[in-house]
């Protein structure tokens, strides 16, 4: 086993978890590197050193230069606000260092352009924080679409949705001012980032983003409530995808419906530990969807529990992906998703964007 010091800029939700996840991450898979949290970066000295005694950092600052730029700190977790990602990606990379990025990679299309320019240059191990993607159901899905368990893929239907903004009366706040702090740029990265990973690369779409309370008691919203996307996938799929933070009643709507020749699958990862599975085989009458339970023969499941349907939870997502980020690390090779796998994300919201505004379709011409 080998120490590596982590360095992680943000000690709010994300940082947090990103700092249990290193934590834990050791005894859970055994990892060949263990991390040692070395820094925590926050945007004042008060509470990068609150959160550095909650979550057993070594040392804490409010500076990230101060963090990137230290030896100690041999790779670097982005926690840290969308419009800060570039500045610090860039600086770690031109001192060689390993990034793990939060999505969505940037605030702006020019930012994560620049950042996988950055990336590639360095050689180094980059990876952007998808973290919903890596539940063992949803891995188990993409095991059984690629062993073609469900015949030729015709049809995705993906959304995230969430409900907290659906009251008018909730204050106006950052979450509603700007186009990277809103839907689209908030939820709609996760649900894009499963349909690339379930069915495969996008060819074209078309949009329709929305912003449903246009004020809110503090001021105006400036950014979007709500969007919609049609889309033809490379191998033909069509597909249509939903993402609102004023879906009523939904608190964790990241759920998708897949159709194919041979069968179908259903997921919602409000009962992120079951996936609902059809076979078209065997008397009609005895067909319909059977509801899987996740446990230790499915991706990833086991060094967690040992019994089946136990389930695990949203910090065990985390805790996968740092374990991906270390062995890319230890293995000096790239791990899915790449900076410039997130920056494909990143260019179909800026198309969607675009085709809102347009009314019109929007090919995605390879990067």
């Amino acid at each position: 086993m080998t120490e590596i010091g982590i360095g992680i800029v943000g000690g709010g939700y994300m940082g947090k978890a990103h700092a249990v996840a290193m934590s834990a991450v050791g005894a859970v898979f055994d990892t060949k590197l263990r991390p040692r949290l070395e820094m925590v970066c926050a945007s004042s000295k008060t509470s990068a050193e609150r959160y550095r005694a909650a979550y057993g950092f070594a040392r804490a600052t409010d500076d990230w230069q101060v963090l990137v730029n230290d030896p100690k700190v041999e790779a670097i977790v982005i926690a840290s606000p969308q419009e800060t990602h570039r500045e610090i990606a860039e600086a770690a990379f031109a001192l060689g260092k390993p990034v793990l990025c939060e999505k969505p990679l940037g605030a702006s299309l020019d930012d994560s352009t620049a950042m996988v320019a950055a990336a590639e240059a360095s050689g180094v191990t980059n990876m952007v924080g998808f973290n919903y993607i890596r539940t063992p159901a949803s891995q188990f899905a993409v095991n059984l679409i690629a062993q073609g368990e469900i015949g030729e893929v015709t049809w995705f239907r993906g959304e995230h949705t969430e409900d907290f903004y659906a009251d008018p009366s909730a204050p106006a706040s950052w979450r509603t001012t700007g186009m990277a702090n809103g839907t689209m740029g908030d939820l709609a990265p996760h649900m894009i980032n499963a349909a690339l990973a379930l069915i495969g690369p996008i060819d074209r779409v078309m949009g329709v983003v929305e912003t449903v309370h246009k004020t809110r008691p503090g001021g105006e919203v400036t950014n979007d409530d709500q969007a919609q996307m049609m889309c033809r996938f490379e191998n033909g799929a069509m597909g249509h995808l939903f993402f609102s933070r004023v879906s009523t009643g939904r608190k964790m709507g990241y759920a998708y419906e897949i159709t194919g020749t041979k069968g179908a699958i259903r997921f919602d990862q409000e009962d992120q530990n079951a996936i609902w599975l059809y076979r078209m085989d065997g008397p009609e009458a005895e067909r319909g969807f059977r509801k899987i339970l996740t446990g230790p023969e499915h991706p990833n499941y086991a060094p967690f529990c040992q019994g089946p349907g136990h389930g695990t939870g949203y910090q065990d997502q985390i805790i996968i992906e740092a374990r991906d980020f270390l062995e890319a690390i230890a293995t000096d090779k790239p791990v899915w998703p790449t900076f410039r796998d997130g920056h494909e994300v990143n260019r179909i919201v800026a198309a969607v964007l675009a085709s809102s505004d347009d009314e019109a379709w929007k090919t995605i011409n390879r990067f």
